[in-house]
């Protein structure tokens, strides 16, 4: 039997980019070629990518790390390196994904919700390819002696989790007859017996109607009180219900082995899907008794419609297994279910072919960000994607490369960033692992008037 997993945390890691070449056209008969060393090749990226043949999150269960091939350096003659090939990470449809803490393991932030076919998020990008020092000749400077580094990629964790793409969740207690319903009504053969907890997986079952109409039914397997604390084996599929349009509440009108209360059974499912997440108890429901066929359940049957009534949803009474009701409700199911398709079609949504580009978007947006923080009295930590990836490419050991990375700051108004976060003259500044003094023009002049006034005080 395939195994099933729908949650995994992988670790991934773009290619390095090459470094830059720095180099000098040396041809006989061309006694000032000038610079000619060529750029560096951009790593490749990580990538995940929707596959609509896919159900399972099963290849990421035994493999957690992942690795993009590296750029390669640039030569002279302007020859550029080549750029290493993106992984392509495959899953299914319906798979969030999300940014870990490195130390904790828990989400940090959203970084995509890919429910389309060949949607794609970049989960982790290569490093850029240094440029070679033919990009940085200027009127003043027409030998620059220098090129860039290639950027190493970033390595970090990441949570896959898959919630099933249906248009209908069944749920109830377990042994209410949930897998024996979805076996009637389509062509999902799961494993039926009369024990609790048979179901370990969702099973998806397409449904189609006489008239044409159709739709996917998940079969959940079984909820119990508590559920959304973590008992039983329901709480790991909740996270499956979270999309579908319309929930089957089923209901076993016997009371099972334990001779439950129907009433209470289905009241206690509901405060499940309501304390994991409160609009599922708010989700169009059709509450369905099932096992009517057997002899001393109209009384039970009759209490769960007042009840189901008296809440504005619909009610049926079947039996999964002699077929009992069942049209009736497979086509007032499917007759919701087109309904609700209509209600939330959103017209605001990118189209499909835009989607992969605002993730895209969103992470050169999460990019430049630059933040500030105090680590200790006089002691300044900046972080951010672009900035850290300028001070990686620098050649340090090159006073001209050190030079044009400060001018890069200027460009960015760093000096003006850490000014109004509070940094002052003298105060140290740490990017990764490299530590600056704080002489910004700003800093130095109220600095100088600082010690004026002192100056003027003490006389």
């Amino acid at each position: 039997m395939a195994t099933f997993t729908d949650l995994s945390h992988i670790n991934v890691r773009g290619g390095d980019g090459g470094a830059g070449c720095m180099s000098f056209r040396r041809e006989a008969h061309v006694p000032k070629g000038g610079p000619d060393g060529g750029d560096g090749g951009n790593g490749g990226s990580v990538v995940v990518v929707t596959d609509p043949q896919l159900s399972s999150l099963i290849d990421y269960r035994y493999k957690h790390h992942f690795r993009a091939q590296r750029g390669t350096h640039g030569q002279g003659a302007r020859k550029h390196g080549r750029d290493g090939e993106d992984l392509v990470l495959r899953v299914p449809l319906g798979t969030v994904v999300r940014e870990l803490d490195p130390a904790t393991q828990t989400p940090m932030y959203e970084i995509a919700d890919l429910t389309q076919p060949g949607e794609s998020v970049v989960v982790a990008p290569g490093g850029k390819g240094g440029r070679g020092n033919i990009h940085f000749v200027t009127p003043v400077r027409r030998a620059p002696a220098f090129a860039e580094k290639g950027e190493p990629a970033t390595e970090h964790w990441i949570e896959l989790e898959m919630k099933l793409m249906a248009d209908v969740a069944l749920v109830g207690m377990p042994s209410v007859g949930k897998s024996s319903l979805i076996a009637r009504i389509s062509a999902a053969r799961p494993k039926i017996a009369d024990y609790p907890f048979t179901t370990l997986i969702p099973n998806l079952g397409v449904v189609r109607t006489p008239d044409g109409q159709s739709f996917v039914a998940a079969d959940v397997p079984g909820l119990i009180e508590g559920a959304s604390e973590g008992r039983g084996l329901g709480h790991q599929f909740l996270r499956h219900i979270e999309r579908t349009a319309l929930i089957l509440h089923l209901v076993d009108v016997t009371g099972g082995f334990e001779g439950r209360d129907p009433v209470d059974d289905y009241h206690k499912i509901n405060d499940e899907l309501r304390a994991y997440a409160a609009e599922l108890a708010d989700r169009p429901q059709i509450v369905v008794a099932n096992k009517c066929d057997m002899p001393g359940t109209q009384e039970a049957t009759e209490a769960l419609r007042a009840v189901a009534e008296s809440q504005g949803r619909p009610f049926f009474a079947i039996s999964a297994l002699t077929g009992q009701g069942i049209d009736r409700l497979v086509a007032q199911t499917a007759e919701r279910v087109a309904t609700l398709r209509t209600e939330l079609v959103d017209d605001s949504r990118p189209a499909q072919a835009d989607l992969s580009q605002v993730w895209e978007q969103r992470r050169a947006s999460r990019d430049k960000r630059i933040e500030v923080a105090c680590e200790e009295p006089g002691v300044w930590r900046v972080s951010g994607t672009n900035i850290e990836r300028m001070v990686v490419q620098t050649d340090w050991d090159n006073d001209e490369a050190v030079d044009y990375l400060q001018r890069r700051f200027s460009r960015l108004k760093l000096e003006d960033i850490l000014t109004r976060a509070g940094c002052a003259y003298g105060d140290e500044v740490r990017i990764l692992g490299y530590a600056f003094t704080f002489e910004g023009t700003t800093a130095q002049a109220e600095y100088d008037d600082a010690v004026e006034e002192d100056e003027v005080g003490n006389a």
